[in-house]
């Protein structure tokens, strides 16, 4: 039996993970859920799985789910994120709460000694260098989620003596794929969340139509696996099937491969270092006659270009695009600005915003609060 927390329960990420325990009723037990406003659904998940804890992180949807639960502990605001990862049973935390958010419950966690199954990339890409210090000193293994690192941890597996030469992110290419910026120009809303393969959260899934998610990838991937900027080459592959590549010295390449689904990549990282049995739908190769691959459009789609140089640059400048994204996409989401202009408020950040070499975790936080109130003002402008 391995007792799970599972941060952000009721977005696709945690609703998908609870479908996995479901299924697999002797070998996983929900200690954790949390949500940020849905209380609604975190309430109807706390009454089917009966957690220990239950966390409800915005204030004015606690006495509802307090009054519901009467027989659960339940705990509100962002700082009880932090008492819920360290429960003693606790074997196993995924964090699938979106954005920065995810930072400080993941440190509390490592230092508590839990392993992580990572579905929040952004942890990484804000403080990634701390993170895997972290993960190494307290003896605490990071599984990724994320569909692509989830396909380099599998295919890493039994090459520990095997030094990679590059890796290779694939990338569907999003709903806008061969679009040029006339047309994204324009773009919707709705258009932009029509993702042609993956069902994810909005936030996602606009990152997906940007390729800033694959920036983020990219810069997770660094971390993850030790890696340079020159190691990771994005590949826009549309089907979504190739998941992700290894490359080792000798030329060799391994790949993974499977249908879109994200309860495949969930499963691996409660189950490993095992595989066990599921009834997810099975992968023909005959429904797929044709694997493509092609170049990113990296002049189009400017966020991609825009995180290889934050990679590059390092220090707080990976922290500076995450934050300024996550408050473009939120403007965007709300029609306050257009598809495009996210780049160029992004771009504005970078250029305006102190950078630091050698950040602390005060540091982050700082920059973090600093470029979301900068993004801010742009967006209103």
């Amino acid at each position: 039996m391995k007792n799970i927390a599972i941060l952000g329960s009721t977005g696709s990420i945690g609703t998908q993970a609870l479908e996995v325990v479901r299924a697999n009723p002797a070998r996983y037990k929900v200690d954790v859920l949390t949500a940020q406003r849905n209380a609604e659904l975190l309430i109807a998940q706390a009454l089917e799985f009966q957690p220990e804890v239950v966390v409800i992180t915005c204030e004015e949807h606690y006495a509802q789910v307090k009054q519901a639960l009467p027989n659960t502990e339940v705990l509100c605001g962002e700082d009880a994120l932090v008492a819920a990862v360290q429960l003693p049973q606790t074997n196993l935390v995924l964090t699938a709460i979106m954005g920065a958010v995810g930072l400080k419950p993941t440190i509390a966690a490592i230092e508590a000694k839990k392993d992580i199954g990572l579905a929040n990339k952004e942890t990484l890409v804000v403080a990634g260098e701390l993170i895997m210090q972290l993960a190494k000193a307290h003896g605490v293994k990071i599984i990724p989620v994320d569909s692509e690192h989830s396909a380099i941890f599998q295919c890493l597996t039994g090459e520990d003596i095997n030094d990679i030469e590059k890796i290779y992110l694939t990338a569907s290419g999003g709903p806008f794929r061969g679009k040029d910026r006339s047309f994204l120009a324009h773009v919707t809303k709705k258009e932009a969340l029509k993702h042609p393969n993956w069902v994810m959260g909005a936030k996602i899934t606009i990152d997906s139509a940007s390729l800033m998610n694959k920036g983020l990838e990219a810069i997770e991937a660094k971390w993850l696996f030790g890696l340079q900027a020159e190691q990771i080459e994005v590949v826009v592959h549309p089907q979504s099937i190739i998941h992700s590549m290894v490359q080792f010295t000798d030329g060799s390449i391994k790949a993974q491969m499977g249908l879109p689904d994200m309860k495949l990549p969930i499963h691996y990282a409660f189950s490993y270092p095992n595989r066990l049995k599921s009834d997810f739908e099975r992968f023909s190769f005959l429904k797929y006659p044709q694997l493509t691959f092609a170049e990113p459009d990296l002049q189009n789609f400017r966020n991609l270009q825009l995180a290889y140089i934050a990679m590059e640059k390092g220090g707080n400048m990976p922290c500076i695009i995450n934050a300024a994204n996550e408050v473009v996409v939120d403007a965007f989401l709300k029609e306050q600005v257009g598809f495009l202009e996210m780049s160029d408020i992004i771009e504005t950040c970078m250029q305006d915003i102190p950078f630091i070499e050698k950040p602390t975790l005060n540091n982050y936080l700082e920059t973090d609060q600093q470029t979301r109130i900068f993004a801010s003002r742009h967006v209103t402008k």
